[in-house]
């Protein structure tokens, strides 16, 4: 990849014919797009790009049929108000004016029409003039088909048939963009239940449940819908079937469930017949919230938890009552659609292609800003504000937003022209609100972004904005400016709509313990299908100045172990066919590399490796995972090194986990909900404490690890392998008796090899001496800085001073007197 892929394509409506039997006197009506630098009216309808595009669509369609197609017609798909439409609105404008659908003999195909050349083109003028018939036919009555995806009917049908079998709890864990909304209503309908309430952590979305309503049951006057404002009783008193929209942050506060207010008394005391949580990994999991589930779904009680990332959920499910589509389930469908469907509407053709690209925002500033919490590199530190609210940093954070219109580089998302329309209206994830109001402002009086218009929904947002609702207040910014920049710490990054936006620069979060359920629904805003202006958008963007974050999460998406030693084939192969459909950049300096997933997974074991190195090998990824299988006899040993060693307390632990291997989700102030726990999740437990326990004692001799690797005679050019300890003559005797505790012996020490990650150790132990290295080329003054910032990073075993390696003193004494002067 040498540049960005374009983020929006002009969408084109085509006709052709086949000229057989089969399809005689029939036309097909479709879509593509097309990608042009010409401008639009210089793409008259037949012009030679719009035919060349159609006829590529068309051969890709029907080649597999073996079938010669006959491109007709070719024309923009941009009505007259400016907005894009598609094949479907020609197909519903011919029904509604009578023109015949129907399939051609000895075929499935359900998208051709009875109709002649000039009609088909009359039908196009229709539509893009918003004509809802053709002028001269007969119009018929028209209810739009309303057709589920193939995986949306599999949910919905997996579904009702596990509630009919008497089955009573299930959970979609379907990514963004699945249309959960739409396919939970449809099991309502399909299940005629009388009584369904919808519970949400975000009130926001009730616009969308509402129009989801809507199209699943038009023209059913069976089925009323209400929300806070409706009395339920009301509802009861219609003698309908009805679906109740509640806020689970308003159903909290009732006394009933422990509330202060004496509300929802109604809502509590009925006996719903569904119940459908939305974004269910959030303000569920605490003990308010645990209880509000438990008031409302009763013994008789179907329930519903709907989420694209149930990661402290799923524990709680059996196999058999789960539902799962992910990104590359969808993406790897839509790009099977034509070869499977020929050219029937591909449902997922308006669902945008992922792209991530990573920066190492520490190495492009050339200054490290860490805190007490990541060693790496820090957000919170990177944006953190005074008592004045302005950046401590403020020199930095203007250098950085310089780097991303950085004029001479087209690695920077905001560098030239071309990059700055791509990217008209963005989301910036950012720390806090102190950091959104300070960057806000320096936004407003940078040189290129005073050009956008700034949306802060971080906290309470500008003084000067003119909403108190975040959704609004962005999409009014949206509709009123040409660029736009959406400032949020947290709100409108789940749940939500913004189809406009088409990047996300994720400048917020640790770099190692951010929660992947947080990352992945903030990214995922951005995919959301967007028709404007005549383009569709195709491509979007994650910029990640956080590049390990980027990659752990990543990997954590598909429960892949970034852990050493345990990812395994399939979920190499997992990870491989998510990069295949989401490609992720590497930048550095002027290069861009898309990484497989043998570089990925190296580039996350090489941060775990300088981890370990800045953290003087008292690191939890120096270890193998073997560690949670110790038997007796194992532990009889770690008893006897314990006797030599003692047990350390950790100084920083691996990324906080639940059983999943997933992060879980914040909770909302509440008490974390307590379950009982399994006997599978007992034993899991105990292999982890085990684990734990053993890595207590084994951090006494790794920390002495790495004197005496700085120490070693070996050359530079040569890797540093566990092995080697057990060589006198790379590591001395005198070095050993020093530095080792007494009565680890070499032949002890080797029982003990096995539990190290041999790859991770050989990277560390690269990196030591890397730094030992770079120390040696620099004048003496500079040297002696740099190994002292080296030694800074050691332990001391013993609480005792560190003292240096006979080998190494010997050097230092050989560069000022000359000759060995020690043993």
């Amino acid at each position: 990849m040498k540049n960005f892929y374009e983020v929006s394509r002009y969408k084109l409506i085509y006709v052709y014919a086949i000229p057989d039997d089969a399809h005689k006197n029939l036309l097909k009506i479709g879509e593509t797009t097309i990608s042009t630098d010409l401008p639009v009216k210089k793409l008259s309808p037949n012009s030679s790009e719009l035919k060349a595009a159609a006829k590529k669509r068309i051969k890709d369609c029907t080649n597999t049929a073996g079938v010669a197609a006959k491109p007709l017609h070719a024309e923009l798909a941009v009505a007259d108000n400016g907005k894009s439409f598609g094949d479907r609105e020609v197909h519903e404008l011919l029904i509604r004016s009578g023109v015949e659908k129907k399939s051609p003999e000895g075929t499935t195909a359900r998208e051709w029409f009875k109709l002649d050349l000039p009609t088909a083109i009359q039908a196009i003028k229709a539509v893009k003039q918003g004509k809802k018939f053709l002028a001269g036919l007969k119009s018929k009555k028209f209810r739009a088909e309303f057709v589920l995806r193939p995986e949306q009917e599999t949910a919905v049908n997996k579904t009702v048939k596990y509630f009919q079998r008497g089955g009573k709890d299930f959970l979609w864990n379907a990514k963004m963009r699945f249309g959960k909304t739409l396919c939970a209503l449809e099991v309502v309908r399909q299940m005629n239940f009388a009584k369904t309430i919808i519970v949400t952590h975000r009130p926001v979305v009730d616009a969308g449940w509402f129009d989801d309503f809507k199209k699943i049951f038009d023209g059913n006057e069976d089925f009323i819908y209400g929300q806070k404002g409706t009395d339920v009783k009301d509802l009861l008193a219609s003698k309908k079937n009805f679906v109740y929209f509640a806020s689970i942050q308003d159903l909290r506060g009732s006394k009933i469930v422990g509330g202060k207010h004496s509300k929802n008394t109604d809502v509590f005391g009925e006996t719903w017949d569904f119940v459908i949580v939305d974004e269910a990994h959030e303000g569920t999991q605490t003990a308010r919230g645990d209880a509000v589930i438990k008031k409302l779904v009763k013994k008789k009680t179907k329930f519903l938890a709907l989420s694209g990332t149930p990661f402290n959920l799923i524990k709680n499910f059996s196999p058999e009552s789960i539902y799962t589509w992910d990104y590359v389930m969808e993406q790897h469908a839509k790009k099977l659609w034509a070869t499977e469907h020929g050219d029937d509407p591909n449902p997922y053709a308006d669902l945008p292609t992922m792209n991530i690209l990573t920066y190492n925002l520490g190495e492009l500033l050339g200054k490290k800003f860490s805190d007490d919490e990541d060693i790496i590199f820090s957000f919170k530190e990177f944006f953190r504000t005074d008592d004045a609210g302005n950046f401590v940093h403020e020199a930095d954070v203007k250098s950085f937003l310089d780097l991303l219109v950085t004029e001479n580089d087209s690695n920077y998302p905001f560098s030239n022209e071309k990059f700055c329309n791509m990217f008209r209206h963005t989301l910036w994830r950012v720390p806090g609100v102190k950091a959104g109001y300070a960057l806000s402002a320096l936004l407003k009086a940078h040189r290129v972004f005073c050009n956008f218009e700034i949306a802060n929904v971080a906290g309470e947002g500008d003084d000067d904005a003119e909403s108190d609702d975040a959704l609004e207040l962005v999409k009014k910014t949206i509709a009123e400016n040409d660029y736009s920049i959406t400032i949020s710490c947290g709100k409108l990054t789940t749940g939500v709509t913004v189809p406009q936006w088409s990047a996300v620069l994720m400048l917020a979060g640790n770099t190692s313990f951010t929660s992947a359920a947080s990352y992945l629904q903030t990214i995922f805003r951005v995919q959301t299908p967007c028709d404007e202006n005549g383009v569709s958008k195709q491509n979007c963007y994650v910029f990640d100045f956080a590049p390990y974050r980027a990659l752990r999460m990543l990997a954590a998406s598909i429960k892949v172990s970034v852990r050493p030693g345990k990812t395994t084939d399939d979920e190499r192969k997992t990870l491989d066919a998510l990069l295949k459909f989401c490609p992720v950049i590497a930048v550095e300096g002027s290069e861009m590399n898309q990484l497989d997933a043998d570089k990925l997974l190296q580039r996350i074991k090489s941060a775990q490796a300088e981890r370990i190195v800045q953290n003087g090998f008292d690191d939890n990824n120096l270890y193998s995972d073997i560690l949670r299988d110790l038997t007796d006899v194992d532990l009889k040993k770690f008893d006897k090194l314990k006797k030599f060693v003692g047990v350390t307390k950790k100084n920083r632990g691996d990324i906080v986990i639940n059983d999943q291997g997933i992060d879980e989700v914040e909770g909302d102030g509440g008490s974390k909900k307590k379950t009982p726990r399994t006997p599978e999740q007992k034993e899991n437990d105990r292999k982890n404490q085990v684990k734990r326990n053993a890595i207590s004692i084994l951090t006494g001799i790794s920390i002495r690890m790495p004197l005496l690797i700085y120490g070693a005679d070996i050359d530079f050019d040569k890797e540093f392998t566990i092995d080697m300890f057990l060589d006198p003559k790379i590591v001395d005797d005198d070095s050993w008796a020093e530095f080792m505790p007494a009565g680890v012996t070499r032949e002890f020490f080797k029982d003990f090899m096995p539990y190290y990650d041999r790859d991770v150790f050989i990277v560390a132990g690269r990196r030591v001496r890397e730094l030992a290295k770079t120390a040696d080329e620099l004048t003496p003054t500079e040297r002696v800085k740099k190994i002292a910032e080296l030694f800074a990073t050691f332990k001391n075993p013993d609480k005792e001073t560190v003292l240096t390696p006979w080998r190494v003193v010997n050097l230092h004494m050989t560069e000022v007197f000359g000759g060995w002067n020690f043993f």
